[in-house]
């Protein structure tokens, strides 16, 4: 009985090279050959392919015969994973930064990447219902009041959205003041780094009022004191305050809950600060109304989290992000292919429910962007879902 034919990637396996570094070698990039590895899409720039496969397993110590035994073999396979399990490969892989390569700006006829650069103007903000909703919730509390948690995954476009209330803030000419505490360095407790305390934000609610002019009293009574009575100030001269804070998943339960205090400072019966804080999905856990610590912040703060993308709003996504380069998406991607997209970033359970997206700009823009790269090199004029499949 003749032994078994060992697959491709049982033989790159054995010569003790993982994937990438095999593409490497073979002068492939690691999306082109995952789709001629798992799809068995040949691509057409590398025309020799096989003999560069066989001289790399020859020089691992592999047979000749026994490299081209398994080429003869390279069917599609697929590797098949739980529904309800995404592999620490895979998340490290979509999340990925991905750059445009020359060769794919060329095919796509791009020369810069739509899908990844920022946002340069609130024209260019991509807004959808739950979008909308977030940007206005920021906006009424910046212009009337109040206080609110803006939470979501990295990638999400929280800092865009912070953005895009300042400069709506400038542009309409608002009287409010922005009071933006530094957060580079700050952790939530003190062995990790620093921690961003009530003083700091006091210190930093004074700079900002002030201009500069003032500087924060040495104890503690007469600094806050010291913020009360600028905050009537500037209040009588018709400003408003608002208290930013980003990364604020960072912020210590104790802060938290010091920033019920200055939320509650007041001229008569008007408050003199709105507080929104913007952070990761550790920001709403530490805002839940399970947790017993923040309970008084809680019943205060409006908690809202931003959700991923559709389906339908990622087409629409796309589109949008494609005006600024006057493309077309049929130019670049097919109907099959953003639904392969959608279906990559997404996780279901057993019975077809979603129970994870990745589907926000970040994570999007880095998975075309290496579908175009991978396109480029095997020679597709756009991306399908074999191309995304395989990246």
């Amino acid at each position: 009985m003749s032994p078994k034919i060992k697959t491709l990637k049982e033989l790159i396996i054995s010569t003790g090279c993982n994937q990438v570094e095999f593409a490497k070698k073979i002068g492939m990039g690691q999306a082109a050959f995952n789709l001629f590895l798992n799809k068995s899409v040949y691509p057409k720039r590398l025309p020799n392919i096989h003999e560069r496969i066989v001289d790399v397993l020859v020089e691992s110590g592999i047979t000749q015969s026994t490299a081209e035994a398994a080429l003869a073999l390279n069917k599609p396979v697929i590797q098949a994973h739980s529904n309800d399990e995404i592999t620490e490969e895979e998340e490290v892989m979509l999340l990925a930064k991905q750059s445009l390569t020359p060769q794919a700006k060329k095919t796509f006829g791009l020369f810069n990447n739509p899908f990844t650069s920022e946002v340069q103007s609130h024209d260019e903000l991509f807004v959808n219902e739950d979008i909308n909703y977030v940007r206005q919730a920021l906006y009424q509390t910046a212009k009337t009041g109040g206080f609110i948690a803006v939470s979501g995954e990295s990638g999400s476009g929280k800092s865009t959205l912070r953005l895009d209330l300042e400069d709506r803030i400038q542009r309409e000419r608002l009287p409010i003041i922005l009071i933006e505490p530094y957060i580079i360095g700050t952790e939530d407790n003190d062995i990790k780094g620093k921690t961003l305390k009530s003083g700091h934000i006091a210190e930093s609610i004074i700079e900002t009022i002030s201009n500069g002019q003032d500087k924060p009293l040495r104890s503690a009574e007469a600094r806050f004191r010291q913020v009360h009575n600028l905050l009537k100030e500037s209040s009588l001269a018709g400003n408003s305050h608002v208290i930013l804070i980003e990364e604020a998943h960072s912020l210590p339960i104790p802060t938290l809950k010091h920033l019920k205090r200055f939320f509650e400072l007041k001229s008569g019966f008007k408050n003199l600060v709105s507080i929104i804080l913007i952070g990761q999905t550790e920001l709403a856990n530490k805002l839940s109304e399970r947790n017993p610590n923040v309970r008084e912040v809680v019943q205060r703060c409006e908690n809202i989290t931003l959700e991923p993308l559709t389906s339908t709003g990622l087409e629409q996504y796309l589109q949008h992000r494609l005006k600024r380069v006057d493309k077309k998406l049929a130019d670049i991607i097919t109907e099959d292919g953003i639904y392969a997209m959608a279906e990559r970033l997404t996780q279901a359970n057993g019975n077809g429910k979603t129970v994870r997206s990745l589907l926000y700009p970040l994570a999007v823009g880095n998975l075309i962007t290496g579908a175009m790269n991978a396109a480029a090199e095997i020679g597709a004029p756009v991306i399908d879902r074999n191309v995304i499949m395989g990246v």
